[in-house]
């Protein structure tokens, strides 16, 4: 499941990334890296972009981003 696939509320871990970019290195720079739990905070009324809590801050993501980020769902 990618991080475009939470809801507001749900937890996961990130597993991968995807192919290399310079979107991928763009989210590396921004402390999303493998291992790192994240947290959706919220979505956009028409769901683009979505709020995340990583590292101890918040981040705003476009989808075509958050679909670069494959998770793990943790309770």
């Amino acid at each position: 499941m990618t991080l475009k696939d939470l809801r507001p509320g749900q937890k996961g871990i990130i597993e991968a990334l995807g192919k290399q970019s310079t979107l991928r290195k763009r989210i590396i720079d921004m402390g999303l890296t493998i291992g790192t739990e994240v947290k959706v905070i919220k979505l956009a009324p028409l769901g683009d972009p979505v709020e995340i809590k990583v590292r101890g801050y918040q981040l705003s993501l476009r989808l075509n981003e958050a679909s670069e980020i494959y998770v793990r769902l943790i309770p």
